[in-house]
């Protein structure tokens, strides 16, 4: 694999994937609160942040026009503090990429941080992106306002792109700004649009940043073609087949099932079954290139095309493994796959391999 994360949201989620099944005791989902590791434990992780920390040129962690994704990074940036690894100004990077957040980005009149810094602008893909920074940084420094910020974040995007009639997100939707607080900064009319089409990743990507998240699963498994791979647009067959978010879909599924009343996900397991049993079709050769790569994908810098290849569709295949194992683990069967981890294989153990060394490839 020659290509590794270079946007900022690729960056987050790759860092996050790499905690989630290689560090998982430092992971959100896990039931203990930990002590803090050796910074050396956490190398492959903290060298990811670190350079992103040392190369930052104002107070988010990355800037590209983004306010929310670049939060996806904060993670890997307050474990590098809490551990107090070498090597980079760990805290006033958080501290800055915070006070972006809350006190330098436009908000809505009832208070949404909008995902991008020109007007705002609410994204399904914020949910995956802030929340969970607001909510960690929250916990590690026994903020209870932080922790509840993350939850009305949430609330309010939900309250923005949830549509109660088929339980779905909408893409994106614009708002009215706050003029009490922070304006735009950039081309306002560029970002002056709405996508109102429930885009499959964006989904995937609410589901992945919300604990509540049975009400998008419903949605989503109502529109599993009988490929067991998502369209691009959940429910248009004209926007092409999307396996990156069909792995992520699974991975939320195995991940809520884990945490939940199993009984409460029988036809979503299924349907998450089927989506896996697509993507590993024939050892992985319908829905993987000679490298490696998942195929077919959104491109991950427009959502409307299909493109080649997806740094983040590789981070969510490993999402979706990892969960299902953890899901196997605590004893529930795959009924779709006749109980077979198909990981086992050599063939696809050497795929998988693959997977996690692109996600540790300096960029």
């Amino acid at each position: 694999m020659n290509q590794s994360s270079t946007a900022s949201w690729e960056i987050g989620t790759r860092i996050q994937t790499l905690i989630e099944v290689d560090f998982s005791s430092m992971s959100v989902f896990s039931s203990n609160y930990p002590t803090p590791p050796s910074a050396q434990a956490l190398n492959p992780v903290l060298d990811i942040a670190r350079r992103v920390v040392n190369t930052r040129s104002g107070k988010q962690l990355v800037q590209d026009g983004s306010a929310a994704d670049p939060a996806s990074i904060g993670v890997g940036v307050l474990l590098g503090n809490w551990t107090r690894a070498p090597g980079a100004n760990w805290d006033t990077a958080a501290e800055d990429q915070l006070d972006a957040l809350l006190n330098g980005t436009p908000r809505s009149v009832d208070g949404a941080i909008s995902h991008r810094t020109e007007i705002v602008q609410l994204w399904s893909d914020y949910v995956y992106m802030v929340p969970p920074f607001l909510a960690y940084y929250g916990v590690l420094t026994s903020n209870t306002s932080l922790i509840s910020e993350s939850y009305n974040q949430i609330k309010l995007y939900r309250k923005y792109l949830y549509d109660s009639n088929t339980h779905l997100w909408l893409h994106i939707t614009t708002a009215p700004i706050d003029p009490a607080g922070p304006q735009g900064v950039g081309d306002a009319a560029a970002f002056n649009f709405n996508d109102t089409g429930y885009w499959s990743t964006g989904n995937g990507w609410a589901a992945a940043g919300m604990l509540r998240i049975g009400d998008v699963h419903n949605g989503m498994t109502d529109n599993l073609p009988s490929s067991g791979v998502f369209y691009n647009y959940a429910d248009d067959d004209s926007t092409g087949a999307d396996a990156a978010s069909t792995a992520l879909f699974a991975a939320t599924v195995y991940r809520a099932v884990t945490l939940y009343e199993p009984d409460h996900y029988g036809d979503i397991v299924d349907a998450a079954e089927r989506a896996r049993e697509a993507l590993y079709a024939n050892n992985g050769t319908v829905h993987f290139d000679g490298e490696g790569w998942l195929q077919p994908v959104v491109n991950p810098n427009s959502f409307h095309e299909i493109g080649a290849e997806s740094p983040e569709g590789q981070a969510f295949v490993l999402q979706m493994d990892n969960n299902w194992k953890e899901w196997v683990s605590q004893g529930s069967k795959s009924a779709a796959l006749g109980r077979v981890d198909l990981a086992a294989a050599s063939g696809f153990r050497m795929l998988v391999l693959a997977l996690v060394a692109s996600l540790l490839v300096v960029w």
